[in-house]
């Protein structure tokens, strides 16, 4: 039979055994998923389909057992259950050198790797040290550290790299990929030690075409290196910090080109250090993850922010801490929100630390939503109970402000019903979700009309799980929302019936 002429074009080739290699993956472990046995039977049909359809099936190694199963030895041993390869290699020789070769033999087709053990590393005891065994990989993963085995899997292609150690092969990774490396994470499973701490900065500064970083807290030296970057756009940094920054040794930077900046730490301090001595002018994205945040670190944090050059660029700023035990400020006159109204490029705002809609009122609510024409979320979401104070009324003067805004989460003082959605034809098509926290209710049908009304994209309302009472008086309100939208779908289906006869 003759191939069709299609099929003698390479694009369209790659295209179709692309969406081979989509079919999903088995659930179960150790089980050969039915996208790699279709492309070894089509690398076996013809010598037109082989060279592509191998360098798919071996692109992508979840460890390296399927590579130690083309050496003749290992075969049985790897795959003595039919399509399952469960394997350990305790007490396993080494490959010998015509064993290397049948294990190198596809692995330059090899593109990302993911590596979750460290079982099998022994059986490449033999390997020269200058043996890159995967020459074109770009993307590494190691759950582990394969101790005196790293400087295999570290070819100069390499631009990916996630680890979950620090070690001192870690500058081999900077020093190996320096020229390469694009994105760098490691994400430690456990408390880093300072000098940890101290190898990392010195593996960071190794690094001179960094894209994106995700990483434990750096020092000063490493931030200045990273801010003499051209290429840097994201940096997230998740870990407690040991060693404080000191303020008083560090020169201004300004990260020019970084646009997304990420913090998952105990307490704002570091934080605020770096926004302090820093400028971000491209900056688009900004949170901040703290496991508590008092109420004078919160001001300060505020303040740092305004001036980091970012007030034109800002786009979404997440701030969250759920630690309940912060008290309630007793002189301070700072309103979170407004600390927030010359970020006037905002598309969503995420405010969830205790006190953060402290002094919030209708009036507050509308001024903050006309000074961000752009705005698309808007959640405040106050882990400590206080009095609503935003009303229906106070909702339907700030929409009118926000005509895109399609997400809000905010606590409604749903008792006071101070609006008469038959006398106002006010409608806000955008808004879809709407989270009332914990609002309490007594007339669910004036609510539920009032909704219907103002809000005819929001299909139900989410509210607190705290309060049975309040579960059951929202619940309540949702049955007649959905009532409502039914009999106004039947209404229109019978006029224009009507109007059809």
């Amino acid at each position: 039979m003759t191939m069709h002429r299609a099929l003698l074009v390479s694009e369209i080739l790659l295209d179709i055994f692309a969406h081979v290699d989509t079919i999903m993956d088995p659930l179960s472990y150790g089980e050969i998923s039915l996208a790699r046995k279709s492309l070894a039977t089509l690398a076996s049909t013809c010598r037109t389909f082989h060279e592509p359809a191998m360098d798919l099936l071996w692109a992508d190694m979840h460890g390296i057992v399927p590579l130690l199963g083309c050496v003749t030895r290992l075969h049985p041993m790897i795959y003595h259950h039919a399509g399952r390869y469960t394997w350990y290699s305790e007490g396993i020789n080494p490959l010998c050198e015509h064993e290397v070769l049948q294990f190198l033999r596809h692995a330059h087709r090899v593109r990302s790797l993911q590596i979750p053990f460290d079982n099998h590393f022994h059986l490449l005891s033999v390997l020269p040290i200058k043996t890159f065994v995967f020459p074109r990989l770009l993307s590494l993963s190691m759950a582990v550290h394969p101790a005196g085995y790293l400087h295999l899997f570290l070819p100069p292609t390499l631009r990916r790299c996630s680890l979950s150690f620090i070690h001192p092969d870690l500058k081999l990774i900077a020093t190996c990929c320096a020229a390469t490396l694009e994105d760098l994470t490691i994400k430690i499973p456990y408390q880093s030690t300072a000098d940890e701490l101290c190898l990392l900065s010195d593996s960071i500064r190794l690094c001179e075409r960094l894209v994106t970083l995700y990483c434990p807290p750096l020092d000063w030296a490493a931030w200045k290196h990273l801010s003499n970057l051209p290429t840097l756009l994201s940096v997230a940094i998740s870990g407690e910090v040991l060693c404080p920054l000191d303020t008083d040794n560090f020169v201004f930077t300004r990260f020019l080109n970084v646009t997304a900046l990420s913090f998952y730490v105990t307490t704002a301090s570091y934080v605020i250090a770096v926004m302090r001595n820093s400028a971000f002018p491209s900056l688009k994205e900004f949170k901040m993850v703290a496991r508590v945040l008092p109420w004078e670190d919160a001001e300060q944090l505020f303040h740092a922010l305004s001036q980091c050059t970012a007030c034109q660029t800002l786009q979404h700023i997440d701030i969250l801490s759920r630690d309940q035990r912060v008290p309630e400020p007793s002189d301070s006159s700072l309103t979170p929100i407004t600390q927030f109204l010359g970020f006037t490029q905002l598309r969503t705002l995420q405010l969830a630390f205790p006190h953060c809609c402290i002094r919030l009122d209708n009036h507050l609510l509308s001024k903050v939503m006309s000074s961000w024409p752009h705005i698309r979320s808007l959640k405040l979401e106050d882990p400590h109970p206080h009095t609503a104070t935003i009303t229906f009324r106070g909702l339907s003067t700030a929409l009118r402000q926000s005509p895109h805004l399609h997400t809000l989460h905010i606590l409604m003082d749903a008792l006071n019903i101070d609006i008469d959605p038959q006398a106002e034809s006010f409608q806000h098509t955008s808004l879809q979700t709407l989270d009332v926290r914990t609002s309490h209710i007594v007339d669910r049908e004036a609510v539920a009309y009032i909704l219907f009304s103002m809000l005819p994209s929001v299909e139900s309302v989410i509210h607190g799980s705290s309060g049975r009472h309040i579960r059951y008086a929202w619940q309540e309100v949702n049955r007649r929302l959905q009532s409502l939208k039914s009999s106004a779908v039947l209404g229109c289906r019978i006029t224009g019936a009507t109007a059809a006869c």
